[in-house]
């Protein structure tokens, strides 16, 4: 729900990591991309053809998990090399995506005051496994986030229903009274498919306005 109608009393905020945490993930690609002396197309045309290998999305593979991140890497690395003639060394890939990653302070202090102000707070991410103590470096779990839903652990990751399901349990919530926000739409559809109210989260301030509206 991203309109001005009257929502349900939000019980349980679910934030995403990922671009919403993090600067948005076009910006991490093409970052990332230029250290290797890439574009951000080229690189996100590798990840997908190995994606497409494994039949599901871009990072599909990585985030239920059906391969390792070293493996993976080596993949896109191969993919890399016969649909652009590019020699590129990916290994360690998680540790240099994260590398001179900042936080969204903004958006971080907002959850906080929500949690301090005893609201459930979850962080709910489609995450590889080998991320978990990358991600952790930058965010520290401890007093900010009630649960952690992380989709190596699940085995699903957004935006199928199983998903919001299970946290809707780990909330102890009805559906319509957990907020997904996310940046990506798909995933805010699924919520809201699953009778959740979503925020689709494309700006820091007017997320952070359509919450305080939710909370109010």
């Amino acid at each position: 729900m991203t309109g001005g109608t009257r929502a349900p009393h939000v019980r349980a905020i679910w934030t995403d990591f990922r671009g919403v945490l993090t600067p948005p993930l076009r910006d991490t690609m093409d970052v990332f991309s230029r250290r290797f002396g890439l574009s951000r197309e080229q690189l996100v045309g590798a990840m997908r053809a190995v994606g497409d290998a494994y039949g599901q999305d871009m990072m599909a593979p990585l985030d239920i998990p059906l391969v390792s991140e070293a493996d993976w890497a080596k993949q896109v690395e191969a993919q890399l090399d016969a649909l652009y003639g590019l020699e590129v060394d990916l290994s360690d890939f998680g540790a240099k995506w994260f590398e001179h990653r900042e936080i969204n302070e903004a958006w971080l202090e907002r959850i906080r005051r929500a949690h301090d102000d005893g609201v459930f707070v979850g962080l709910i991410s489609n995450m590889p496994p080998e991320w978990d103590q990358h991600w952790r470096t930058m965010i520290a779990p401890e007093g900010l986030f009630d649960e952690l839903l992380l989709s190596f652990r699940a085995g699903f990751r957004k935006p199928e229903p199983e998903v919001y399901a299970m946290a809707e349990k780990l909330a102890d919530a009805a559906p319509h009274e957990c907020v997904l926000i996310d940046d990506t739409a798909v995933n805010c559809a699924g919520a809201e498919a699953a009778d959740w109210q979503a925020i689709h989260f494309t700006d820091t301030e007017a997320a952070i306005a359509r919450l305080d509206q939710l909370l109010a």
